[in-house]
Formats: C-alpha cells, structure tokens, sequence
C-alpha cells in the first residue's frame, strides 16, 4: 500500500525539493524519512558527507534508515543500473512501497551536467516498474538557473518545505524531453589543435594512436585508461557500422584530461535512452554506448549540421573552465 503523497500511485513518484537553507531542507527531508521508517518502508539516503551527517542528526541517528554510498552518483548509467538492482531486491522482498532522498554534488552542475539532466529525465522511464517515490533535493544557493529549469522539466513534481507537493507545468515526459537539441557544454580544451586527426580509421588504429600519444607521467590516467580505450573502440565502432562515413576522430590532452572526439555523418543514435540503459535484448555488440558510460569521467553527444558526435573523456571534465 502507498502511503503519504504517493498513496493511491502507481508506479514512480519522483518529485524534486528545491530548497534556500538546511533548515528548508531539513523540513522536506526529516517528514519524508519518518513517515517512511514509520509506515514500515525501505528508506533510504543518498547524501554527502555533510548533508548525510545534517539528516542523522535530525533523525536522531534512527537506525532504520539505510545509507548509501556516497559515489552512488559518480556517473549516471552506473547509478541507474545499481538503482534498479536495490530496488528489484525490495520489490523482491515484498516492499509496497520504497522511499529515496537523494542529492547530486555540486560538481555536476557543471561540465557534466548535460549527462546528468538525461539521466534525471531518463529514470522516470527506468523506474517506472517500481513502486518508488523519491526526492532530488537541490539547493538553490548552489544551483545555477539554467540546471533548476532542467529540474522542473525533468521532474513531475516539487516537495516543499510545508509538506506541499505540486505539480511542474514545464515537465516533459522523459521520451520528449530527451530527443530535444541538447545543448553540451563546450569544453576548452578543444579550441586547441588537436593532437592528432584520423579519418576513417578502424578501432585497432585509434587504439595505438592513443597509446602512441599518452604521457606516461599522467597519474589521473593510470587506472582509468584500459577503460577508456574499451569506450573509444566502441565508438569508433558504432560510427563505422550505424553512422555514414567520412568517420573522423580526434584527441587533445591536458595535464589534467584525455578528450577523444568521433564524429560521422549519420544522425547518432535513435534510442533516446541510448547510454544511460542498455537496449533490451542487445547482444554484447550493442551495448557499447552503455559501457561508455560508465567507463568515462563525462559522455557527451551532440548533433549539427557537421553531423553525430560522441565526444568522450577521461580525468577531470571540469578542468580548464
């Protein structure tokens, strides 16, 4: 049985909580959280440090609410793929209803957040099974205007401080909203010559024209290099099998980030979840753009006139800036 402002929902109740203060704040998220632990509901809280160690405070460290992992939202198709295993667990185990406060840091409103308004978007179809109601809290002393208008669009509906819960007359449905233009964020380091321009080159070709390139003193890049080269073989790929040729790849590096752009002349892909869930019933082949995700520090995608773009990055996307 649902209970509080989703009862009588089916399905996700996803609602942001737009707040000015902790105490806003607190007056969303202590009601929320008891009255799930109260009416027996998985309740969970997906924090920062700070903000986390603010609710165990005010809940009075109740041990009936589950904290998660701070790096939970490291990078949205990893954090949607470890939601849904949580939340087929609960549903597993019989919950009727399951209860999420969550909040993205800040560094997403950055660089990065063109990936994560997708994935805000995205996780009201990849949810939609689940009898989930979750709260985005964002604060607005540290949310830019433009990211609180991708909120209310990507949001159904807004908690308030009062215990009000409203509906967003700007939301889209994620289908809509995740096959307009999306504007990606430009990144710099761009603007310089690339380090090297191939065209029409197969994966094994990228591949070594990487590793040829790559400063061993890199330390950012150590680890995160092998999966890296699994998401630029996978692009380079799905430009040569879904897009049209001429393929063109290009790298730039810093000291602080490896960007690897590929571009063709197809329109990119139709899916307009592509990257944040896998296609149902893909063959290992076909989940290349899924992968990539959750490989890279940042996943950008972009259409012009030139064409599809898959620009992809390793290390610290917000850099530079």
């Amino acid at each position: 049985m649902r209970t509080g402002a989703a009862a009588g929902h089916t399905g996700y109740f996803h609602e942001a909580a737009v707040y000015r203060s902790d105490r806003e704040f607190l007056d969303i998220a202590v009601p929320f959280l008891r009255d799930g632990v109260a009416a027996g509901e998985p309740t969970l809280v997906a924090l920062g440090g700070p903000h986390a160690d603010l609710v165990r405070r005010a809940t009075a460290g109740d041990r009936e609410i589950s904290y998660l992992t701070s790096d939970l939202y490291a990078r949205p198709a990893a954090a949607i793929a470890e939601y849904r295993r949580i939340l087929t667990r609960l549903a597993e185990q019989g919950a009727q209803q399951v209860r999420i406060l969550g909040e993205l840091a800040s560094s997403a409103f950055g660089a990065t957040w063109d990936w994560w308004a997708r994935y805000e978007s995205a996780i009201n179809h990849a949810y939609a099974e689940f009898p989930l109601w979750s709260i985005c809290a964002y604060g607005t002393p540290a949310t830019p205007p433009a990211v609180l208008a991708d909120v209310r669009r990507t949001h159904p509906r807004t908690a308030g401080p009062n215990g009000e819960h409203t509906s967003n007359d700007t939301y889209l449905d994620p289908a809509t909203y995740l096959a307009e233009p999306r504007v990606v964020t430009a990144d710099p380091l761009l603007r310089r010559t690339p380090v090297w321009t191939l065209v029409d080159p197969t994966p094994a070709a990228v591949r070594s024209a990487v590793r040829s390139v790559v400063p061993h003193g890199l330390t950012w890049a150590g680890a995160k290099l092998g999966g890296f080269m699994v998401a630029v073989s996978e692009g380079v790929t799905n430009a040569i099998r879904h897009g049209r040729g001429p393929v063109r790849v290009r790298l730039w590096i810093s000291s602080h980030r490896l960007v690897l752009t590929v571009t063709d002349q197809g329109a990119g892909p139709e899916d307009p979840y592509a990257g944040l869930l896998p296609l149902p019933d893909a063959d290992p082949g076909g989940l290349g753009l899924w992968l990539s995700h959750q490989l890279c520090d940042h996943v950008a995608m972009d259409r012009d006139a030139t064409g599809y773009t898959l620009r992809l990055t390793a290390g610290d996307p917000d850099a530079d800036r």
